[in-house]
């Protein structure tokens, strides 16, 4: 049977002008005539399922039958063919829901499925009933031509899935910039996008005006990455800021994270979807002394890029044509000097992941181009010479020089959830940590352990087909609701990580509340894990070991600066790993009362429960 879409209405035949397929005969159809009849039984199918039972009823008749199948009303008189008729509407239904359950059933894992020759059987039993009943339409008027056109613009405007891009093969890199409240963080960001060319000079000059009306002229830089009124008015950063920039060798996305004590857990998310962090330090007199010592955040931010697994930690002094600085050599060596030992107690290995480098955030010197030989005279010497372990004199091209080790493209997909929205489905955000996603993919959430198809994915906001390890993406996911998913979760691909409340984990012990002195059983902090958080409680200390490497295996306490095995239980199952077989689902940060208490690795997991 086949319909012509642009017909502007359609008749049945004259045997046939009451009934419409799924419901009754309404109003009786003209007596046919001689010639029709004729013809009609001339056009008779044997097999046909109504003819057959139509023929019995008639005894064999072939005439009666005839005449039968021409009056639609006399018909519906006999129980046989509402039977009939009644198991064709039914085989419609089913058709029609059967394209919504294709996926439900697959993601549910039950068989919904109906035996194919029944299908089958019923398909062709509906197909040659409207047949017989003649459903035609007439041929389409050259007025609804447009409509046509219309309709053909329309399916050409959706992009078919050949055209899908595979992902740029240049390797993408995170930054997050981290360090004190005021060092220049959204400034250097800032900059950098105008130097790449991300943003245009107008628009640069529109915020030099607003930034000159609010009496903050050198904001203007800043206004690139800052952009509600809030963060504008009072120049401090409360959201991670994104944006991307690319080079011949990379591509990368940078997040600006704010330095303030009070936003910490906001510069947590941020820097747990990091690759290299980038530390800005003011060299300004009295600003990197504020920032570096005790409750500046350049100590915690630097612990917290750490464990929450930075590669590479860019130091760049900025802020060095301050007229306090002028470019001063004695003050940049003080600032490195200072920093190197404390760097090295957060785990860094310095001569391998940990690179120092003297800038200009709004000036814009050292960052794309080097500084002019003029106004700094001994730093190309100390380029030459490999000082502070970079043999490269600006930002930009010592980032382009680093390379990431342990992307595994052939481990299990691992995606931590980061935030999820709804548009014309659930889409969920994340980095891909381990693995391959692709379109038509099938994923475990966990801890719900939920079943889903991937029906598309985004790097960097552009479709692409796949993805691989360090892209920041956005997955479109099928069968899930936007409460089904939750940021925190992750996605994975089979086996599934695991999923616990209990944890046995070494612990460094660096700061403790105010009021509370020593670390016992019954402690309570918020653990802090790739993209999750949770409220969590120390429940049996196994082990210390003191700053001079004495072990305590009976210890029921610890103090500052030693190192605890201890067992964690948090209030709801998170997904982890140990952190020898994933380190990014390993490592944690356990948080009370606005300051980050201890950094740690999760060293076992409960046994598996047999299913």
């Amino acid at each position: 049977m086949s319909f012509n879409a642009n017909a502007a209405e359609w008749k049945p035949s004259v045997a046939a002008s009451a009934w419409t397929p799924g419901q009754g005969f309404s109003a009786p159809a003209p007596a046919p005539q001689q010639q029709k009849s004729e013809s009609m039984e001339s056009e008779i199918d044997e097999n046909d399922p109504l003819w057959k039972v139509v023929l019995e009823i008639a005894g064999g008749d072939r005439d009666k039958a005839t005449k039968m199948i021409a009056d639609p009303d006399c018909l519906t008189k006999y129980p046989q063919v509402e039977a009939l008729l009644a198991g064709d509407d039914v085989v419609m239904e089913k058709e029609e829901e059967d394209w919504e359950k294709n996926d439900t059933h697959d993601i549910i894992g039950q068989d919904t499925t109906t035996p194919m020759d029944t299908v089958q059987s019923d398909a062709e039993l509906a197909a040659t009933t409207q047949e017989k009943l003649q459903i035609a339409a007439k041929p389409a008027p050259v007025i609804n031509e447009p409509m046509q056109q219309e309709e053909e613009e329309e399916e050409e405007e959706m992009p078919p899935a050949e055209d899908v891009m595979e992902g740029d093969p240049r390797e993408h890199f995170n930054l997050v910039f981290i360090g004190h409240v005021d060092a220049g963080k959204s400034t250097l960001s800032g900059n950098i996008l105008y130097l790449t060319d991300n943003v245009d000079k107008r628009t640069i000059e529109k915020y030099e005006r607003e930034a000159k009306d609010l009496n903050r002229e050198s904001w203007f830089l800043a206004f690139i990455m800052d952009t509600n009124e809030e963060e504008r008015a009072k120049g401090k950063t409360v959201e991670v800021g994104r944006a991307h920039f690319n080079t011949e060798a990379k591509r990368y996305t940078i997040l600006d994270a704010p330095g303030h004590k009070n936003y910490v857990p906001n510069m947590i998310m941020g820097a747990s979807q990091a690759d290299v962090g980038v530390l800005v330090i003011s060299a300004r007199k009295g600003e990197f002394e504020t920032g570096f010592d005790r409750g500046g955040q350049t100590r915690e931010h630097a612990m917290l890029a750490k464990t929450l697994g930075v590669s590479y930690l860019v130091v760049v002094v900025n802020k060095m044509d301050d007229p306090t600085v002028q470019w001063n050599k004695s003050r940049f060596d003080e600032c490195v000097n200072k920093t190197r030992p404390f760097l090295k107690s957060c785990g860094f290995i310095i001569k391998k992941e940990v690179k120092f480098i003297p800038i200009s955030g709004l000036s814009g010197a050292n960052v794309l181009s080097e500084v002019d030989s003029t106004e700094c005279t001994w730093w190309s010497k100390c380029v030459a010479s490999g000082e502070n372990n970079t043999n490269i004199s600006t930002l930009v091209g010592l980032l382009d020089s680093l390379e990431i080790k342990g992307r595994e493209s052939t481990s299990p997909l691992r995606i931590p959830v980061l935030d999820r929205y709804t548009d014309r489905g659930t889409i969920a955000m994340g980095k891909v940590e381990s693995g391959v996603i692709r379109i038509g993919q099938k994923v475990t959430i966990m801890p719900t352990r939920n079943i889903c198809k991937v029906d598309g994915v985004w790097a960097n906001e552009e479709a692409v087909s796949s993805a691989r390890p360090g892209e920041n993406v956005l997955i479109k996911l099928n069968g899930l609701g936007i409460e089904d998913v939750q940021r925190g979760f992750v996605i994975c691909s089979n086996p599934p990580c695991r999923s616990v409340s209990k944890i046995i984990c070494q612990i460094g012990l660096m700061d403790m509340p105010e009021n509370t002195k020593i670390l016992t059983a019954g402690f309570q902090a918020m653990f802090h894990a790739h993209t999750c958080e949770e409220e969590c409680t120390i429940i049996k200390i196994f082990e210390t070991t003191n700053h001079k490497g004495q072990v305590n295996k009976k210890a029921r306490f610890a103090n500052v600066g030693m190192k605890v095995v201890c067992m964690i239980e948090v209030g709801q199952t998170i997904p982890l790993e140990t952190y020898e077989d994933m380190p990014f689902l390993g490592r944690f940060t356990l948080r009370s009362e606005g300051k980050t208490l201890a950094i740690g690795k999760v060293l076992k997991l409960p046994p598996k429960k047999d299913d």
